[in-house]
C-alpha cells in the first residue's frame, strides 16, 4: 500500500489534524509533524514528545475487506508493524495488549486508533502513532518510557525513520484486509506479547479495584483479553479498560 505523505511543522495532534481535514486529503495518506502541542493517548492521557526528536504521525485509510466486528485485526497489523520496524533497527519489542509497544518493561510507543463507522461497514480508520526515537530524557509523570536511543545509544534521522516505518505498517495493513492474513496477523500477535508467556503476573480489575495474580490465555479476534486467576482457576474476559497490568 503506497500511501501519500504530508509533514507538518507544528499541530495539536496529527490524529485531530486529520479529522479537521479528512476532506482535503486523499486516503491513504501518512500525517506526520515535528512539533505535536497535545498529543493524545489511551484513556486520554497525553503523550510526552519533544520536538523534532520522535516520530509522531497519523495514517488516514479505508480499510476495505474489514467489517467492525473485526476492528482489532486493525490494531494488531499497526501494533506488529512498529514491532517489526524496531526489531529492523535491532531493538527487541513486544506488543502490550491492546497496543502499546514495549521494549522490556518500558514503553517506546503509543497507539491510538479511531474508526468511523458507515453502516456494516469501517469507512475510514485515523491511526496514531507515537514513537520515542531521540529523545533522552523524559519529564512527564508517565511511569517508564524509553526510547530508541536509550537502547541503542545510536542518533536517527527521522525522516529516514519515518519512510521505514510507513512500509512496516503498510504491509501488516495490506494483512489485515484478507480472512488469511488476519490469520496470520493474530498469530503474530500472540506470538509478540508481552507477558503472554504463561507467566503469572499481577492486575488490576478497574470496575472491582482488585488486585490479583493472573496469567494471560489468550486474545480473541474482538480484541477481548482473556486472564486466568490464579487464585479462582476462573479465566475472566477483559475489554479494554476493564483490567489493568501492574508493573513491578
Amino acid at each position: 500500500m503506497k500511501m501519500a505523505l504530508v509533514k507538518l511543522k507544528e499541530t495539536s495532534s496529527t490524529n485531530t489534524w486529520c479529522r479537521e481535514h479528512i476532506r482535503d486529503v486523499d486516503m491513504p495518506v501518512f500525517v506526520m509533524t515535528e512539533a505535536q502541542t497535545a498529543g493524545r493517548g489511551q484513556r486520554g492521557n497525553s503523550w510526552e514528545a519533544e520536538a523534532g526528536k520522535n516520530l509522531t504521525f497519523s495514517i488516514v485509510w479505508r480499510p476495505e475487506g474489514v467489517s467492525p466486528a473485526e476492528q482489532f485485526a486493525i490494531s494488531e497489523a499497526v501494533a506488529l508493524g512498529v514491532k517489526d520496524y524496531l526489531g529492523s533497527r535491532g531493538i527487541e519489542a513486544r506488543v502490550k495488549w491492546p497496543n502499546d509497544i514495549y521494549a522490556g518493561d518500558r514503553k517506546i510507543c503509543g497507539i491510538l486508533i479511531e474508526h468511523s463507522i458507515l453502516g456494516c461497514r469501517i469507512d475510514r480508520s485515523i491511526i496514531g502513532v507515537g514513537v520515542n526515537v531521540n529523545q533522552s530524557v523524559f519529564v512527564s509523570d508517565a511511569p517508564n518510557p524509553v526510547s530508541m536511543t536509550n537502547i541503542s545509544g545510536k542518533r536517527y534521522d527521522l525522516e529516514t525513520e519515518a519512510d521505514e516505518i510507513s512500509e512496516y505498517i503498510s504491509v501488516r495493513l495490506d494483512d489485515a484486509t484478507s480472512e488469511n492474513g488476519r490469520r496470520v496477523l493474530h498469530e503474530d500477535f500472540m506470538s509478540g506479547l508481552w507477558r503472554g508467556d504463561g507467566g503469572w503476573y499481577p492486575f488490576r480489575d478497574v470496575e472491582e479495584g482488585r488486585f490479583f495474580t493472573g496469567r494471560i490465555e489468550g486474545v480473541a479476534p474482538t480484541g477481548h483479553l482473556a486472564v486466568r486467576e490464579r487464585d479462582s482457576d476462573k479465566i475472566r474476559s477483559y475489554a479494554f479498560k476493564e483490567v489493568e497490568f501492574i508493573l513491578g
